[in-house]
């Protein structure tokens, strides 16, 4: 294996990385920020208040992203895969 194929699964396995972990990241963060600005117009500093929703909103995402997120895990699995005899030269 050549340090350019090594670079490529690299750069493959960070991008698969980053495409799964944004439909998540992107509903916590404004799940976050609509319950900040939620407390910070009603004044309600309850721990429970912020933390409650927002894993809500997190599982919600969690399950409706899920179908998505195991298509492309198992699209890149099967391309590496697909690929050893390739990658063990």
């Amino acid at each position: 294996m050549t340090s350019p194929m090594v670079v490529e699964i690299v750069r493959q396995a960070f991008t698969q990385c980053f495409w799964l972990c944004l439909p998540l990241l992107g509903v916590g963060f404004i799940a976050g920020v609509l319950i900040s600005l939620l407390q910070i117009v009603t004044s309600i500093q309850d721990s429970a208040f912020g933390t409650v929703p927002r894993l809500a909103a997190f599982l919600l995402a969690l399950f409706v992203f899920l179908p998505w997120m195991l298509y492309r895990l198992t699209e890149y699995s099967i391309s590496i895969l697909g690929h050893l005899d390739k990658y063990a030269r």
